[in-house]
């Protein structure tokens, strides 16, 4: 394979989906969604070289969806996520390739769904408090650790951002800046490792025109939803998103 890109149709066809949806849940509207993009990318590649290609195409949209959000961002929100988050990249770096990336995938997907599933049968009260803040610096540290390995942040954070039912477009505008802080930090440690190629980074320019029309969706749409049916679709997100990586997680353990 002599090629500085990449020519199989089946990788295109399940990557430039996967882009659209990654596009779309950096606008906060499919936030749920996003981490479905590289297990969906890896039906065709191995994961690290999924995230790879996709990490340039993260760039893209995080700079659109800062242009777009930037100012909705609840700023404490992030004094407390940010540092967390970033110390799971750090994480992540560290034990790259100690944990095969089906285990991560397979506990991220288990405990999404246990979260989903305690908010479906023991619902809060109207009155309830929010999480407490130590619960968002280590739920921080979760989405910054995953999102490392995997670009799948999306589930942790959420698990922290949805009790606090904010606005939608404070919810999109906190998400977008946290990620995008984030993902510019993957680009050393995905360098050092040896993830970033002429290959890779070739693929990625090839999908680059997908990145905004993704991300231009998915804020139209995040402008214009109710409340109610944005947490409902954050919902399915993660729903599908769950179970989408714990059956890549059991799978993995049973090869």
């Amino acid at each position: 394979m002599t090629a500085d890109i990449i020519t199989d149709p089946a990788f295109y066809a399940v990557a430039v989906p996967a882009v659209l949806l990654m596009g779309v849940s950096k606008s906060g509207f499919g936030a749920g969604f996003g981490a479905l993009a590289t297990p969906l990318m890896a039906v065709a590649l191995p994961v690290p070289q999924a995230a790879a290609i996709m990490l340039p195409l993260l760039a893209v949209m995080d700079a659109f969806g800062l242009a777009a959000l930037w100012r909705e961002a609840d700023r404490s929100l992030l004094r407390l996520m940010l540092p967390a988050g970033l110390m799971g990249t750090v994480l992540g770096t560290l034990s790259f390739g100690l944990l095969p990336t089906s285990t991560v995938a397979g506990i991220v997907g288990a405990l999404t769904l246990l979260f989903l599933a305690q908010r479906q049968f023991f619902p809060p009260r109207a009155d309830a408090p929010p999480p407490p803040r130590w619960w968002g610096f280590g739920l921080g540290i979760a989405a910054g650790y995953t999102s490392f390995v995997a670009h799948a942040g999306g589930p942790p954070a959420l698990a922290y951002l949805m009790p606090l039912k904010l606005r939608p477009l404070v919810f999109a505008g906190t998400t977008a800046v946290f990620f995008a802080a984030v993902n510019a930090s993957k680009w050393i440690p995905y360098a050092w490792l040896g993830l970033i190629d002429l290959r890779n980074l070739t693929t990625s320019l090839l999908l680059m025109p997908l990145a905004p029309i993704g991300v231009w969706i998915g804020v139209r749409l995040a402008r214009r939803v109710e409340p109610t049916l944005f947490y409902r679709l954050l919902s399915l997100g993660m729903l599908l998103t769950g179970v989408k990586l714990l059956w890549d997680g059991l799978r993995g353990w049973g090869a």
